[in-house]
């Protein structure tokens, strides 16, 4: 398993210049709703205590995390969670790159592509920021461990255009990112097994490139099956392996995490049953600007993992209870394929034979 590590020689140069696109980002992101001094106080307040009850209605339906700490939650402007997002990504691909080879060639090469990466990254981040309720961020640069972030503007803002009540749908975003922390921080594997998934995404990158234009109507074909089919085509097969193992357990979090807030919702949100219809319609709605930056950013596509990892979670759910369904944290090996997602019977069947 990997090692934390801090930016250095040894982990070589940054695929993304990590500065430029927090900064990049910081710029173009905007500001949020305009909130009185008095009330977003009131909503950082009011956020802080929600995500501390969230966890222990998470803890109490999973069985996860008994004895564990329940750290604060950071709660941030827009700009703020860029800034973290950044950070984030860097110290993830910090530790991926420090097990991976490099030439000096390469690293040269690197260093030149990452200010034009870090410009289109911030471009992302910035667009990504007006979306983002909250996430779990494991990733610590300096090794103090991971932070649930919770975005204040985007939350106000989204209630507000649901036309729900505040309290019931702050505990319900809160619901399902302490699931996340949970998650990783009750299965003690389950960060270092990421990192090292992503480090072998990133060696077949090189790989992937080299191999492109032989490969080329393979990827004008697969253009068709959208933004993942397109991204799938451009791999090579080592790291296609690695992207299924990625996209396996990212659609595993998600639907876990979706199926816990809706489970605990009934006793504890009331409008629980309103507040996901209306969600789930403004997921899928926006500008036409808005719906092909998301297909652009492969947001549609974790749409998708929400609605495939949900279903997965349920109905192992209903076949074997909770237990049963927290098989998936006994190994790496106990997680399930992507083909698995798909078809949960077949899942079953191998962990319980």
């Amino acid at each position: 398993m990997s090692e934390p590590t801090t930016r250095g020689e040894s982990a070589g140069p940054a695929l993304v210049d990590w500065d430029i696109a927090a900064s990049t980002a910081a710029v173009f992101v905007g500001g949020g709703p305009a909130v009185p001094p008095a009330e977003a106080q009131e909503a950082v307040a009011e956020l802080t205590r929600l995500a501390r009850a969230a966890e222990h209605h998470v803890r109490e339906l999973t069985g996860m995390g008994a004895g564990l700490p329940i750290p604060e939650a950071v709660v941030l402007d827009r700009r703020a969670w860029v800034k973290a997002a950044a950070s984030g990504l860097d110290a993830l691909t910090s530790r991926a790159l420090a097990a991976q080879p490099q030439t000096a060639e390469a690293m040269t090469g690197k260093r030149v592509m990452a200010k034009s990466a870090g410009v289109q990254t911030g471009l992302a981040l910035a667009f990504l920021g007006t979306k983002v309720l909250g996430q779990y961020e494991p990733f610590g640069q300096d090794g103090s461990g991971g932070r649930l972030l919770l975005v204040a503007p985007n939350i106000v803002h989204a209630e507000r255009a649901l036309n729900v009540p505040a309290e019931e749908f702050r505990l319900w975003v809160c619901l399902h990112e302490t699931t996340h922390r949970l998650q990783f921080s009750a299965v003690s594997w389950l960060t270092d097994y990421f990192v090292d998934e992503v480090g072998r995404f990133i060696a077949g990158i090189e790989d992937g490139q080299s191999n492109f234009f032989s490969r080329f109507p393979d990827v004008i074909r697969s253009a068709r099956g959208g933004t993942l089919g397109l991204v799938e085509a451009m791999q090579s097969p080592s790291q296609r392996r690695a992207f299924d193992r990625l996209v396996a357990l990212s659609t595993l979090l998600e639907g876990h995490a979706d199926f816990v807030m809706d489970a605990v919702g009934p006793q504890v949100v009331p409008s629980v049953v309103k507040i996901r219809r209306r969600f789930t319609e403004r997921r899928k709605g926006g500008s036409l600007l808005d719906r092909l930056l998301r297909v652009l950013l492969g947001v549609d596509a974790k749409i998708q993992q929400y609605e495939q990892g949900g279903a997965f979670a349920r109905h192992v759910h209903e076949r074997v209870g909770m237990e049963g369904l927290n098989a998936v944290w006994r190994s790496p090996n106990t997680l399930p394929t992507r083909a698995e997602i798909s078809a949960p019977d077949a899942w079953l069947r191998r962990i319980n034979p």
